[in-house]
Protein backbone atom coordinates (compact mmCIF):
# COMPACT_ATOMS: atom_id res chain seq x y z
CA UNK A 1 0.00 0.00 0.00
CA UNK A 2 1.31 3.44 -0.85
CA UNK A 3 0.93 6.74 0.96
CA UNK A 4 -1.51 7.82 -1.76
CA UNK A 5 -3.72 4.78 -1.07
CA UNK A 6 -3.57 5.45 2.67
CA UNK A 7 -4.63 9.06 2.06
CA UNK A 8 -7.52 7.93 -0.16
CA UNK A 9 -8.74 5.40 2.41
CA UNK A 10 -8.58 7.83 5.34
CA UNK A 11 -10.13 10.63 3.26
CA UNK A 12 -13.15 8.46 2.40
CA UNK A 13 -13.49 7.30 6.01
CA UNK A 14 -13.42 10.71 7.71
CA UNK A 15 -14.93 12.86 4.98
CA UNK A 16 -12.04 15.27 4.33
CA UNK A 17 -10.62 16.03 0.92
CA UNK A 18 -7.63 14.01 -0.21
CA UNK A 19 -5.51 17.18 -0.15
CA UNK A 20 -6.41 17.90 3.49
CA UNK A 21 -5.84 14.26 4.42
CA UNK A 22 -2.51 14.20 2.60
CA UNK A 23 -1.33 17.18 4.67
CA UNK A 24 -2.37 15.42 7.90
CA UNK A 25 -0.65 12.16 6.94
CA UNK A 26 2.51 13.96 5.80
CA UNK A 27 2.63 16.07 8.97
CA UNK A 28 2.26 12.90 11.05
CA UNK A 29 5.11 11.19 9.22
CA UNK A 30 7.28 14.32 9.49
CA UNK A 31 6.61 14.47 13.23
CA UNK A 32 7.68 10.82 13.60
CA UNK A 33 10.94 11.46 11.72
CA UNK A 34 11.64 14.70 13.64
CA UNK A 35 11.07 12.93 16.96
CA UNK A 36 13.37 10.06 15.95
CA UNK A 37 16.14 12.46 14.98
CA UNK A 38 15.74 14.51 18.15
CA UNK A 39 14.90 11.88 20.79
CA UNK A 40 16.12 8.66 19.09
CA UNK A 41 12.88 6.90 20.09
CA UNK A 42 9.14 7.17 19.56
CA UNK A 43 6.56 4.87 21.10
CA UNK A 44 3.12 4.65 19.55
CA UNK A 45 0.82 2.70 21.86
CA UNK A 46 -0.87 -0.32 20.23
CA UNK A 47 1.37 0.14 17.19
CA UNK A 48 5.02 -0.18 18.12
CA UNK A 49 8.31 1.47 18.93
CA UNK A 50 10.66 3.11 16.44
CA UNK A 51 14.19 3.56 17.71
CA UNK A 52 17.45 4.92 16.30
CA UNK A 53 20.37 2.61 17.10
CA UNK A 54 24.05 2.87 16.30
CA UNK A 55 25.38 -0.09 14.38
CA UNK A 56 29.03 -0.81 15.18
CA UNK A 57 31.71 -0.79 12.49
CA UNK A 58 32.46 -4.22 11.06
CA UNK A 59 34.36 -6.15 8.47
CA UNK A 60 32.35 -7.60 5.61
CA UNK A 61 33.01 -9.41 2.35
CA UNK A 62 32.09 -8.33 -1.15
CA UNK A 63 30.14 -11.37 -2.45
CA UNK A 64 31.15 -10.70 -6.04
CA UNK A 65 34.93 -10.45 -5.49
CA UNK A 66 35.30 -12.07 -2.03
CA UNK A 67 37.34 -8.99 -1.12
CA UNK A 68 37.17 -7.94 2.53
CA UNK A 69 35.74 -4.46 3.06
CA UNK A 70 35.34 -2.23 6.09
CA UNK A 71 31.80 -1.05 6.85
CA UNK A 72 31.83 2.07 9.04
CA UNK A 73 29.51 2.62 11.99
CA UNK A 74 26.12 4.02 11.12
CA UNK A 75 22.75 4.84 12.59
CA UNK A 76 19.76 2.70 11.66
CA UNK A 77 16.07 2.88 12.50
CA UNK A 78 14.59 -0.22 14.10
CA UNK A 79 10.95 -1.06 14.67
CA UNK A 80 9.45 -3.35 17.28
CA UNK A 81 5.73 -3.98 16.74
CA UNK A 82 3.32 -3.52 19.63
CA UNK A 83 1.21 -6.25 21.18
CA UNK A 84 -1.89 -5.47 19.15
CA UNK A 85 -0.01 -5.55 15.85
CA UNK A 86 1.75 -8.80 16.81
CA UNK A 87 -1.58 -10.43 17.69
CA UNK A 88 -3.22 -9.35 14.43
CA UNK A 89 -0.28 -10.72 12.42
CA UNK A 90 -0.43 -14.00 14.36
CA UNK A 91 -4.13 -14.21 13.51
CA UNK A 92 -3.18 -13.84 9.84
CA UNK A 93 -0.79 -16.79 10.25
CA UNK A 94 -3.55 -18.89 11.85
CA UNK A 95 -5.97 -18.05 9.03
CA UNK A 96 -3.32 -18.92 6.43
CA UNK A 97 -2.55 -22.24 8.13
CA UNK A 98 -6.27 -23.10 8.27
CA UNK A 99 -6.69 -22.25 4.58
CA UNK A 100 -3.67 -24.40 3.67
CA UNK A 101 -5.08 -27.30 5.70
CA UNK A 102 -8.49 -26.95 4.05
CA UNK A 103 -6.89 -26.88 0.60
CA UNK A 104 -4.86 -30.00 1.42
CA UNK A 105 -7.97 -31.82 2.58
CA UNK A 106 -9.85 -30.82 -0.58
CA UNK A 107 -7.01 -32.09 -2.74
CA UNK A 108 -6.79 -35.31 -0.77
CA UNK A 109 -3.03 -35.22 -0.42
CA UNK A 110 -0.70 -35.29 2.55
CA UNK A 111 -0.86 -31.53 3.11
CA UNK A 112 2.34 -30.89 1.23
CA UNK A 113 1.54 -28.08 -1.22
CA UNK A 114 4.25 -29.27 -3.61
CA UNK A 115 2.77 -32.75 -4.02
CA UNK A 116 -0.06 -32.95 -6.56
CA UNK A 117 -3.37 -34.61 -5.70
CA UNK A 118 -3.38 -38.41 -5.92
CA UNK A 119 -5.70 -38.47 -8.94
CA UNK A 120 -3.31 -36.29 -10.92
CA UNK A 121 -0.34 -38.44 -9.94
CA UNK A 122 -1.82 -41.79 -10.98
CA UNK A 123 -3.93 -40.77 -13.95
CA UNK A 124 -7.10 -42.67 -14.77
CA UNK A 125 -7.32 -46.34 -13.79
CA UNK A 126 -8.46 -47.46 -17.27
CA UNK A 127 -5.33 -46.15 -18.97
CA UNK A 128 -2.95 -48.32 -16.95
CA UNK A 129 -2.90 -52.11 -16.83
CA UNK A 130 -0.34 -53.50 -14.40
CA UNK A 131 -0.57 -57.02 -15.85
CA UNK A 132 0.16 -55.94 -19.43
CA UNK A 133 3.71 -56.68 -20.59
CA UNK A 134 5.98 -53.69 -21.15
CA UNK A 135 6.73 -52.79 -24.75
Amino acid sequence: MTKKEIVRTISEEIGLTQLQTKDIVQNTLDAIVDTLVRDKRIELRNFGVFEVKRRAPRKARNPRTSEKVFVPAKYVVTFKPGKEMEERVRELERQDAAAQQELAEQQGNDGNPSSPPVAQTLGSATSYDASAPES
